[in-house]
């Protein structure tokens, strides 16, 4: 077993928050500055052609010019503060408050734009240590202040907003501190990772060791450890290496009401298994501060191959028949037939490779030898299916854009077209009509009087039983672009509920998901869970208004 410290990576943003080591993200769009460029000529004029917008990009105003809602933090509970975490660790400063002032879904940003006082905590803590997290809980609970766990800001269903519910004073919890690889344990392959911990540091930080996570979701740059856990994060080798609650194996909790030290190993029958109370509990129930996780060597080799099928309803079943076979590679990620299309007018030349129907991504990593059987039989199952390899080179500019989509997204906003997702998941079976119904949803609430909506859809997660269903939405904004989306959200969230299928797959509840939780876990599942924040959060401070009320 060996203990470090996480000092710095490749990630670092131009102008990083010395107090957490990690990369913060811009006040106003996803990431950091050097990410994001002006849209191509070819992305205007279709831009033009299809919404009837210029193409031109509104101006972005300074954070130090954007107001907000005054602190409320009196002198005393500040000294409240300090007396646990030091007085360098308790912040009022208007760029530590902006950029905590909520997530990066396109209501959030959308917001930003507005003129008024953006809601923002009273204040950001930094703890050192889950020690000082425990006594900060507990003297919140005392003091009466809300209290928003906040790792890498990246929610993007207004999962670390800075409701303060019947307090008069929230604050933003930043986790970033906790920011260690606490030990490693080669033998039986696992590693405990503090929760603050993003996800290019805690790769830099097994890579030393000859390991990696192998969780790569699309807020892999900035996301961090606990937030992966608290939301059931999924990577985009989820195929190969499962689901971030998968790969759990241990969990460190601080609450009001003392702490819980989850998981002594791999499997249990000592009752139901509570660490599922707090993967996806989405710091309402508790503040994650350390995670053990399953990890393994970091790959020999990659194999990359990419596919065509004619429609998605051949690839969607190609896919099924890989995933049931157990010959999943470890990316394995199919897109229709309009997001193919605008993927290919996004990246131009593919080598040449012709393209027609949806677009397929696999990739194979391991020993040489794994890979190399594991190709060969994903690909005599795919073939079989229906699909025609078009070689490496589509699926290797897959991956290297792949954290880049928020980018494009932030990009469209700034010129007058409206741009979000959602995601869901069914049954293989329950997957065709679910993709139509909510097309034709988004479609409808979004197209009033004829305005042009394009609709795109991929599979990114795959089970034996079912799949995920990953939805991009894009549209002219309308005057008030925030109504114009609550209608489509409440129509789709109607539909997806109505379908009986999952209201959200990876991207957790929040506030934006809330409103459908009783149709997928039923009242008495509402009521089981308020009977566990009752006992362990009794006064009902941790991250108000999140995944139940």
């Amino acid at each position: 077993m060996v203990e470090t410290q996480y000092s710095g990576g490749p990630q670092a943003p131009e102008n990083p928050d010395a107090r957490t080591r990690a990369p913060s993200m811009v006040w106003d769009a996803w990431g950091i500055p050097a990410g994001h460029q002006p849209l191509s000529a070819q992305i205007r004029g279709l831009l033009t052609q299809v919404f009837g917008v210029s193409g031109d990009p509104v101006a972005r105003r300074d954070e130090g010019d954007v107001p907000l809602r005054a602190s409320a933090l009196t002198p005393a509970r500040r000294d409240g503060l300090t007396a646990v975490v030091g007085v360098d660790h308790v912040s009022t400063d208007h760029r530590d408050r902006l950029r905590r002032a909520g997530g990066k879904s396109t209501p959030d940003l959308l917001r930003r734009r507005l003129d008024r006082p953006q809601d923002a905590p009273d204040a950001v803590v930094f703890p050192a240590d889950h020690g000082e997290v425990l006594a900060l809980l507990a003297h919140c609970a005392e003091a009466g202040i809300a209290v928003v766990p906040f790792g890498g800001g990246t929610s993007v269903v207004g999962g670390v907003s800075p409701e303060r519910g019947r307090f008069d004073t929230v604050i933003a919890l930043d986790l970033r501190r906790l920011d260690g690889l606490r030990a490693v344990d080669p033998i039986s392959g696992t590693a405990t990772l503090g929760a603050g911990l993003t996800g290019p540091a805690a790769e830099e930080l097994l890579a030393a060791h000859g390991l990696s996570l192998g969780h790569f979701p699309q807020s892999f740059e900035f996301a961090s450890i606990g937030g992966f856990a608290a939301t059931r994060s999924s990577g985009q080798a989820s195929a190969g290496y499962g689901r971030f609650d998968d790969m759990v194996q241990r969990l460190l909790i601080a609450t009001p009401t003392g702490e819980l030290d989850l998981g002594r190993a791999p499997a249990s029958a000592a009752g139901p298994d509570l660490r599922e109370l707090f993967v996806g509990s989405e710091g309402a129930l508790g503040v994650i501060t350390e995670v053990t996780v399953r990890v393994h060597p970091r790959p020999e080799t990659v194999a990359y191959q990419a596919w065509s099928f004619p429609d998605f309803a051949t690839g969607a079943a190609a896919l099924r028949s890989v995933v049931q076979a157990g010959a999943a590679p470890t990316v394995l990620r199919l897109s229709d037939e309009a997001e193919t299309g605008l993927n290919l007018a996004r990246a131009g030349d593919i080598g040449g490779a012709p393209v027609t129907g949806c677009l397929a991504v696999t990739t194979v990593e391991g020993t040489a030898a794994h890979v190399a059987a594991r190709r060969a039989e994903a690909e005599a199952l795919l073939r079989a299916a229906g699909g025609t390899a078009l070689g490496e080179e589509p699926a290797r500019q897959w991956e290297h854009g792949r954290f880049a989509a928020p980018y494009l997204r932030d990009a469209l906003l700034d010129v007058g077209v409206l741009c979000e997702t959602l995601e869901t998941a069914t049954t293989w079976s329950a997957l065709p009509d679910l993709k139509a119904r909510v097309t034709a949803s988004l479609t409808e609430s979004l197209g009033v009087d004829g305005a042009p909506v394009l609709v795109m859809c991929h599979i990114s997660h795959t089970y034996p039983t079912g799949a995920s269903l990953y939805f991009t939405v894009v549209a002219r904004q309308a005057e008030d672009p925030l109504a114009q989306w609550a209608v489509a959200k409440r129509a789709v969230g109607d539909v997806i509920a109505a379908a009986g299928a999952t209201i959200t797959h990876h991207h957790a509840v929040g506030t934006d998901h809330r409103p459908w939780l009783p149709d997928e876990i039923g009242d008495l599942g509402v009521r089981v869970l308020r009977a566990v924040k009752n006992e362990i959060d009794p006064v009902g401070i941790l991250n108000p208004g999140k995944l139940i009320r």
